[in-house]
């Protein structure tokens, strides 16, 4: 594939025997638009093209602009469209702009560029071949990144056993997913078309508009509203893999307009749920690795929970809410303290799902100290360790029956629990 001219590749309007290499370099650029997610085809490149001949090709501001009419379908894909028109149609050596983004690099005085991993993803793509070598590998080119097939494989793999380029796959297929959790009941009431509560106030008011005639009844319903979801989401040093993908899932949580609110903790508690509505995954991600101090370090889960119980329950747990608990347990600090934060905790929250990667083992026991604090005061014990098990949660969080404790075998017979805690029914 040509390259842009070295000097600018929109510098003056082209001859007629160039405009063959201006076809296909429209064609290249359509084409890295939609491996960075535009919901681009073919047929934009021909409108594009169409729409250059009505405009002054020798004014980048007049290009940019019907260029963007034609291939920008929101304001959040704004500043991703100028970043890929700028590298590709101004600077002829993209390629090394490319690796730029890849590798990092250390200014003195100055910030690093902003990077984008999904413009930088779609430009490794669509490197273009060198002359003379057109055999079948530079024909050969797939439209779908993973197939139906690969896609279970690939949800059925412990996240911390994914590289590089399936990390990026699981990414676009927990981006493509949109959760809609189950709604309760409220005491209010909201206008409906029927229902078993007449509206007399209505009514009566729409009789007077139709001159005394009293034609159609009013009615009330009870509202319903999805209950809030809190999730506090261990950023230890043997939670890393885990907490990231779990980061992920909770931003596709947060643009299906759930009510969320996300906390880290490691050694001190963040709260990092206004980062976490940023629309781009990626840059939501950064921001928050930028925010938070104590990434893959220690683990104070008993510190954590007092900090979160005093500055936060009251705030965060009205409203029946559900509270999300993603660690493995291992705290090695004072067990006194969590199982006191845990039990504070309970009375906070509504109910309290357990989410523990040390599930996808078949022979997990709870022995350790931490463990044992924190489970008589949950009501449903669950896996995080692949796609599948988040996507189970979301099952779990959508139906309306009430929670289920997940049985190991370890946990029937558990007998190292104090004698002043409560076994829960499924374990005996």
């Amino acid at each position: 594939m040509p390259r842009p001219h070295p000097d600018s590749a929109l510098a003056a309007t082209p001859p007629a025997s160039s405009l063959p290499m201006l076809a296909r370099n429209v064609a290249h650029f359509v084409r890295l638009l939609r491996d960075a997610g535009f919901a681009l085809s073919p047929a934009h490149a021909v409108d594009t093209l169409l729409a250059l001949q009505y405009v002054d090709i020798g004014r980048r501001d007049e290009v940019r602009a019907a260029m963007a009419a034609l291939m920008v379908n929101g304001p959040d894909q704004r500043p991703l469209f100028d970043a890929a028109f700028d590298l590709f149609w101004r600077d002829p050596d993209w390629e090394s702009k490319l690796r730029a983004l890849l590798l990092p690099r250390v200014d003195a005085g100055a910030p690093p560029p902003k990077r984008n991993n999904r413009l930088a993803d779609a430009l490794a793509a669509q490197r273009p071949p060198e002359s003379g070598q057109r055999g079948k590998e530079s024909t050969e080119r797939f439209t779908a990144p993973l197939t139906f097939s690969a896609q279970e494989r690939l949800a059925q793999r412990d996240f911390e056993t994914l590289g590089a380029e399936e990390w990026r796959a699981l990414q676009h297929m927990i981006r493509a997913r949109h959760a809609r959790l189950a709604t309760e009941r409220t005491r209010r009431l909201r206008a409906a078309a029927s229902g078993p509560r007449a509206d007399l106030r209505a009514s009566a008011r729409l009789a007077v508009r139709q001159q005394g005639e009293w034609l159609r009844w009013k009615y009330r319903r009870h509202a319903e509203r999805r209950p809030p979801l809190v999730l506090l989401l261990d950023i230890s040093g043997s939670m890393s893999q885990y907490s990231r993908a779990v980061l992920y899932f909770c931003h596709a949580l947060m643009q299906s307009r759930e009510r969320l609110s996300v906390f880290l903790f490691g050694t001190r508690l963040t709260n990092i749920t206004r980062s976490l509505r940023e629309r781009d995954p990626d840059e939501a991600v950064n921001a928050i690795a930028g925010q938070v101090r104590d990434w893959a370090g220690g683990t104070r889960i008993g510190a954590a929970l007092a900090t979160f119980n005093r500055q936060w329950a009251r705030r965060t747990l009205s409203g029946r809410a559900t509270v999300l608990l993603v660690t493995d347990g291992l705290d090695r600090e004072d067990i006194g303290l969590l199982e006191t934060e845990m039990a504070r905790l309970r009375r906070f929250a509504h109910r309290i799902v357990w989410l523990n990667p040390l599930l996808r083992y078949a022979g997990f026991a709870p022995q350790a100290r931490g463990v044992q604090a924190i489970l008589p005061h949950v009501d449903a014990l669950r896996s995080a360790h692949n796609l599948d098990s988040l996507f189970a949660l979301e099952s779990l969080l959508a139906a309306r029956e009430p929670l289920a404790m997940a049985v190991f075998p370890a946990a029937r017979g558990l007998k190292i629990m104090k004698d002043t805690k409560e076994t829960p029914q499924s374990w005996k």
